[in-house]
């Protein structure tokens, strides 16, 4: 995929859209979300890979894939749908702001797969425009598995609050504290080695500074990834876990895993700054 990042840099270039040359190639040139799905046939996971990103993420090694791994084989056409030279916005620059998966079983790592991602036209919102990139995980003629990720164009925005904003998400602030994580300085580049996203931010504090942080910062996935295995002794085979993410995690830091008492519908969780009690992450596994 680097050559998905380098296209992706290119589109920071100022006017680059207009450039002769370069122009053609990259995206963000303004307008309206592609009508266009991309599909990948006949995927199948590398379980070399699935131990290596069980252990960055603290799952447990088994023989299914943790329901935030088919992220990974989405990624692939997610990243080509942004930096085709019809997409109206940058890749990089944006900022995933919710997620949500929903695991209709789990996927064994033998299965083949098909994957398909397209968009959702943009929307207002208070702080500038969003879009959803929408996947869909099937075996066979089964859907097996889904997301919407919501990222948002930071702008002018028109003070509205959009209809597929995440609503009713608990506060990580006002739940009891768990566990304690200390992560290390070198843990964006150890989750860009696993799942291909190298973007500049997670991986040096140098590069994250060309982006207005003052360090690496961790990825929101590995970070719903990480509440994910935390929980995945009380999880069914089936549910869905939605997730927004408030503010980011500098590299090295240290945070709390906040979570409620499992009740019969669901697990309310969260990541919040030991600090200030301010939310990195709120989420909810909604039983399916």
């Amino acid at each position: 995929m680097t050559a998905l990042f380098a296209r992706a840099a290119l589109a920071m270039i100022p006017g680059a859209p207009h450039l002769p040359f370069v122009g053609p190639m990259v995206s963000g040139g303004g307008g309206e979300i592609p009508d266009l799905t991309l599909r990948l046939r006949g995927v199948q996971v590398d379980v070399r890979r699935v131990a290596d990103y069980d252990r960055v993420c603290g799952f447990a090694l088994k023989d299914v894939l943790p329901a935030t791994y088919p992220h990974l084989l989405a990624f692939p056409l997610q990243l080509s749908l942004m930096t085709d030279p019809s997409f109206p916005f940058g890749a990089i620059g944006l900022v995933h702001i919710a997620n949500r998966i929903t695991q209709h079983r789990p996927i064994r790592g033998a299965e083949r797969l098909q994957v398909d991602v397209w968009a959702t036209p943009v929307e207002s919102h208070p702080r500038g425009k969003q879009f959803s990139l929408r996947s869909e995980v099937r075996s066979g003629d089964e859907l097996v598995w889904e997301e919407v990720s919501t990222n948002l164009k930071r702008g002018s925005g028109d003070g509205s609050s959009p209809p597929s904003e995440p609503g009713g998400l608990p506060r990580a602030g006002d739940l009891p504290a768990t566990g304690t994580w200390r992560l290390p300085g070198d843990l964006g580049r150890r989750y860009a080695s696993v799942s291909g996203d190298c973007n500049p931010i997670h991986i040096h504090p140098v590069s994250a500074r060309l982006f207005g942080f003052p360090s690496a910062i961790a990825h929101g996935m590995w970070t719903k990834a990480r509440c994910l295995a935390a929980l995945e002794p009380k999880l069914p085979d089936a549910y869905t876990v939605a997730v927004a993410f408030k503010r980011p995690i500098l590299l090295p830091g240290t945070v709390e895993f906040c979570e409620a008492e499992a009740a019969a519908g669901g697990i309310d969780f969260g990541v919040r700054d030991p600090a200030n009690g301010k939310s990195h992450l709120d989420g909810r596994v909604t039983f399916t």
